[in-house]
C-alpha cells in the first residue's frame, strides 16, 4: 500500500499514515516514542511490543468510553454508599450475588420490586456500570423512555428499534408501574422481553407487584404472557421500607435548621 507524499517534515507524514492504519496512541506520541527508544536502545521487538501493548491498551479505553456512553447511565451514587440497613426487607445475599456478573452469562433476569426511595435504581445502574467494566454491552432506559422510542409510526424503524434493544447483553427497564400506559404499549414491552428471553439478561425495577400489572397497563391481554417469560429465568426480589429520599431530606432540614438558629440557643 502507498501513501501520497504530503507536506510538511517525514515525522507529519509517518503520524499520518499511523492515523491511517488506526495507531491512534502511537501517532499522538510519535515523538516521545522515538525518544524513549533511541535513550533506553529498544530493539525492533521491544519496540513492536511497547506499540502493540500501548495499542491495545488505548482500543480497550476508547471501547469502554463508548459503551459507557451507550449505556447512558447518567449520574449515580456507587454502591459502597447504599444503607442496607436502611430497608426493612432486603435480600442482600441475592443483590450482592448479581454483581458476580453470573446471571449475564446465564441469560437470567433480575426484578427489584419495591416501593419509592428504596435504593431500586441505583442498584440497576451500579449492575449496569459493573457490566460496562467487565466489557458487556448494556443499555439502560426508564420504561417511559423505552416505550416512547418504540412507539414508531414507520414499521420499518420499529423492527429496528427492537432490535438495539434486543441486542446488548444486560438491558436495564426502570420504573416499570410509575405511570399507567395502553395495551398497545405492553405489547411493545412484551416484544422486548419476547425477543431477549434466553438470549441476553434484563433487569426491571418496579413498584408494583406483579398482581398490581393490570392497572399499568389497563385491557392489555398478553400481561400474562409478558410475565410468564419475564420471572422464568429470574431472581425476583422485594425490597421494602420507607423512603430513603424521605430520610435524607429530613436530615437536610434538620441541619439547616441548626445553622438558622442564633449561637447560644
Amino acid at each position: 500500500m502507498s501513501y501520497p507524499k504530503k507536506p510538511g517534515n517525514s515525522g507529519d507524514d509517518l503520524a499520518a499514515m499511523l492515523e491511517q492504519l488506526g495507531l491512534l496512541r502511537t501517532a499522538q506520541s510519535l515523538d516521545d516514542l522515538v525518544a524513549r527508544a533511541t535513550t533506553q536502545r529498544w530493539g525492533p521487538r521491544q519496540l513492536l511490543e511497547h506499540i502493540a501493548r500501548a495499542e491495545s491498551d488505548d482500543l480497550a479505553q476508547r471501547s469502554l468510553q463508548r459503551r459507557l456512553v451507550q449505556a447512558r447511565l447518567g449520574r449515580f451514587k456507587p454502591l459502597a454508599d447504599f444503607d442496607w440497613n436502611w430497608p426493612s426487607i432486603i435480600d442482600r445475599a441475592l443483590i450482592e450475588r448479581a454483581f458476580t456478573l453470573e446471571f449475564l452469562t446465564e441469560s437470567r433476569n433480575l426484578v427489584l420490586i419495591g416501593s419509592n426511595g428504596l435504593g431500586k435504581t441505583m442498584i440497576a445502574k451500579n449492575l449496569a456500570h459493573a457490566a460496562v467494566l467487565a466489557g458487556h454491552s448494556v443499555l439502560f432506559r426508564t420504561a417511559a423512555d423505552l416505550l416512547a422510542d418504540l412507539d414508531k409510526d414507520s414499521p420499518g424503524l420499529r423492527r429496528r428499534r427492537f432490535q438495539l434493544y434486543a441486542r446488548p447483553t444486560l438491558l436495564c427497564i426502570d420504573e416499570v408501574g410509575y405511570l399507567a400506559y395502553d395495551s398497545h404499549a405492553a405489547d411493545l414491552l412484551f416484544e422486548i422481553v419476547r425477543l431477549r428471553y434466553e438470549h441476553n439478561a434484563t433487569v426491571l425495577t418496579t413498584n408494583k407487584a406483579f398482581k398490581e400489572w393490570n392497572s399499568v397497563f389497563p385491557n392489555a391481554t398478553c400481561i400474562a404472557a409478558l410475565l410468564d417469560r419475564l420471572t422464568h429465568h429470574a431472581d425476583i426480589t422485594m425490597i421494602e421500607g420507607t423512603s430513603y429520599r424521605v430520610r435524607e431530606s429530613e436530615i437536610e432540614a434538620e441541619k439547616r435548621k441548626k445553622k438558622e438558629e442564633p449561637h447560644g440557643r
